[in-house]
């Protein structure tokens, strides 16, 4: 069973995809970049969007009723790997250890410094009912 996870906090994007899917356990996050909840691009520097885009996926993550700490995979796709150091400044800012495992990679984005993915998890509770 999937369900559709969206909040009016982030930007809802301009295509045929959802903010995020609740499946089971897991919360598999869609691509995110600097967009303010209109769906604009907001320009400034890769801190100011890397900030930003954390912001919108905390948005979402918190709206699929989960926390950033349970975020266990982040996808980063970065316009130029010369961003990489001052990415990572802002980056550790929205994670605490154990760190999420984490992929990273230069690709052309189209007029923005930065898009993240995430999948977050959290284990199923038992309740007496269950048990």
């Amino acid at each position: 069973m999937r369900q559709a996870v969206s909040t009016g906090m982030a930007s809802a994007g301009n295509g045929p995809y959802s903010q995020a899917i609740l499946a089971g356990n897991y919360l598999y996050v869609s691509g995110q970049g600097p967009l303010d909840s209109t769906g604009d691009i907001v320009p400034g520097s890769i801190e100011e969007q890397t900030k930003l885009t954390l912001q919108n996926i905390r948005e979402i993550v918190e709206a699929g009723g989960f926390t950033m700490d349970q975020v266990v995979k982040v996808g980063v796709y970065l316009s130029d790997l010369q961003h990489f150091q001052r990415f990572n400044e802002v980056y550790v800012a929205f994670f605490q250890a154990p760190m999420p495992a984490r992929t990273c990679i230069e690709a052309g984005l189209n007029g923005i410094l930065v898009e993240i993915d995430v999948i977050a998890y959290r284990q199923q509770v038992e309740t007496k009912a269950s048990l």
